[in-house]
């Protein structure tokens, strides 16, 4: 992989996505971070919270940044017992993105995906 910024970016040309990055000098790892950097409001902010479930396998939650993930919650959307947080090298060897960095979409592997449907709802 290169630059995650370029494979995010060939990810989304790849897909016929016109997109437009934005790269900033602060990095935001936080939505604090983020709601300081952009000044825009916390639910605005986009989450994007790697978990593992009980078969090892990566599960990636989107929710804004008002909301917290309900590990009982995801684990029944995707018909886990458990899910737990996964852990920073986990984070990068699944998504090829650093624990703050991880985008909605093109990830190094394959990896479910659950929205919530707040996020669905802000018409972005």
């Amino acid at each position: 992989m290169g630059s995650p910024s370029k494979d995010l970016m060939e990810y989304l040309k790849r897909a016929g996505v016109d997109a437009k990055l934005h790269e900033f000098e602060e990095h935001a790892t936080t939505v604090d971070d983020a709601i300081k950097l952009l000044g825009v409001r916390r639910e605005i902010i986009i989450k994007s919270i790697l978990f593992i479930d009980d078969n090892g396998s990566p599960v990636l939650s989107i929710v804004t940044g008002d909301k917290r993930v309900s590990e009982k919650k995801l684990a029944a959307a995707c018909g886990s017992k458990k899910v737990r947080k996964a852990n920073p090298h986990e984070v990068k060897e699944f998504t090829g993105y650093d624990v703050g960095g991880v985008p909605p979409v093109g990830h190094r592997r394959s990896i479910r995906i659950i929205i919530d449907e707040k996020v669905m709802r802000l018409g972005c």
